[in-house]
């Protein structure tokens, strides 16, 4: 008989003390569920987002924390499941049914529903096969945590190809980009992922243009998840250089001895490093990339052209700005995890100083065009080491047409005819270039 128990019925001390043990004990072995059911019930989404284009079709979800993602793909008919833990449905989630358009090349249909408890279940149907790449983004800028699906084409599309079958049939240059495509075994296509590489450049003074157009890579800044700098009234970066992209393409292909590639033509999200292989890609002559700067102070306004550096920047506006511009990557978001972290670096190492002084030559041609439209900032070519730059064998140039940030060139950029006097200014700062300077024959 317990030796602290009564007689008249009550509980003994020894009773109570192991009921308060045990009862801390349930207390403490319940905590881990309770955090766990906490964590999973604070991610909500935020914004769903599409980006469907030829190349890719991007879907975007943005939360309030981090979660985790699987996902699978089907064939019979083709499709890419993702289970998203810690998630419950809510109106943001069902939303993404009504973002699908019809015109999307890769998604025809979206089912979204509760798998499980606490899992999402998300699924694409698709009209063709898909390679998919399914990533995460940690906040970065305006937007808090990422899940990424992108889903490209099982066989990457060949754009030097793409460029000659969109030519009219009857046009002589044509024939040429075709024999072009045809012998190119020497610059490797892009993989989904972005790995290439290097060309072997150039040998020689060849210069002949008899037998084939002079072809400019045009690079419209920014697109897709990255809006780029954003005006006092709304206006964004991406969509007006887009519209001065292809005023710009426009020009070039009304020339008898040119033509025209953009790197992107539509609302969608390019790599930097991605960018300068499709150039190389197609063998281009010129890389122009277009943008419309912002600054902290709204009065800065005016037209800048600017070359790659691989030393220091040649002023502390143009450092800026190029680092700025660098930071695209992270905001439009690329799956870094995926492939070489060197992969994007590596092409400046193999910048050549021809390449650079013919930049120089050519920015300089450019800059004299423009400077009867806008005003220029500066009456230099600037230097600086931009990413988008690191064309080891292409001229290459970016031009920032004006200061988005300031409202007077704001209006500016948002009228039609002033982007056709800007692409018209660059295209004969291009032609000056080229009637002294013919480009140099390509190997292949």
């Amino acid at each position: 008989m317990d030796k602290t128990a009564t007689t008249n019925g009550h509980i003994t001390t020894r009773q109570m003390t192991r009921r308060r043990i045990l009862g801390t004990a349930a207390t403490l072995l319940s905590l881990p569920v309770i955090s766990k059911v906490a964590k999973a019930a604070s991610s909500q989404i935020l914004a769903v987002r599409t980006w469907p284009a030829d190349e890719y079709t991007r879907v975007t979800l943005e939360l309030n924390a981090p979660l985790k993602a699987e996902h699978f793909t089907l064939s019979n008919p083709n499709r890419l499941v993702v289970d998203l833990q810690g998630l419950s449905m809510s109106s943001a989630l069902n939303s993404l049914i009504s973002k699908i358009k019809p015109n999307d090349p890769y998604i025809s249909a979206v089912r979204v529903a509760q798998n499980r408890a606490d899992v999402v279940r998300i699924v694409l149907d698709l009209k063709q096969t898909i390679a998919p790449q399914v990533f995460t983004l940690k906040p970065v800028g305006d937007y808090q945590y990422r899940l990424v699906l992108d889903l490209y084409p099982k066989v990457a599309k060949d754009p030097l190809l793409a460029l000659s079958t969109n030519m009219a049939g009857d046009d002589p240059l044509a024939s040429v980009l075709d024999r072009l495509a045809k012998n190119r075994s020497n610059v490797p296509a892009p993989s989904v992922n972005g790995q290439v590489q290097p060309r072997t450049p150039a040998t020689g003074g060849n210069r002949n243009t008899a037998n084939r157009p002079i072809l400019i890579a045009i690079d419209p800044g920014h697109g897709g998840e990255d809006p780029g700098a954003i005006g006092g009234m709304g206006t964004k970066e991406k969509d007006i250089v887009l519209a001065i992209g292809r005023r710009l393409r426009n020009l070039v292909n009304a020339q008898p001895n040119m033509r025209a590639y953009m790197t992107r033509d539509a609302d969608f999200f390019v790599p930097l490093h991605v960018r300068v292989q499709k150039a190389r890609r197609v063998k281009a002559d010129l890389f122009i990339s277009i943008h419309a700067d912002a600054f902290t102070n709204k009065s800065a306004r005016g037209t800048s052209v600017f070359a790659l550096s691989r030393g220091g920047a040649s002023s502390a506006a143009a450092r800026w700005l190029a680092k700025k511009e660098n930071a695209a990557d992270l905001i439009g978001g690329i799956d870094i995890g995926d492939h070489d972290k060197n992969t994007a670096s590596v092409l400046l190492d193999m910048s050549t100083t021809a390449q650079i002084k013919d930049s120089l030559n050519i920015g300089h041609r450019v800059l004299n065009s423009l400077a009867g439209v806008n005003g220029i900032q500066s009456r230099r070519v600037e230097q600086a080491g931009f990413a988008v730059l690191r064309a080891p064998d292409i001229p290459s140039i970016l031009v920032e047409t004006a200061f988005i940030s300031n409202p007077q060139e704001e209006r500016f950029l948002r009228n039609t005819n002033n982007q056709q006097q800007i692409a018209s200014a660059i295209l004969n700062g291009v032609k000056g270039y080229f009637a002294t300077n013919p480009p140099l024959a390509r190997i292949g």
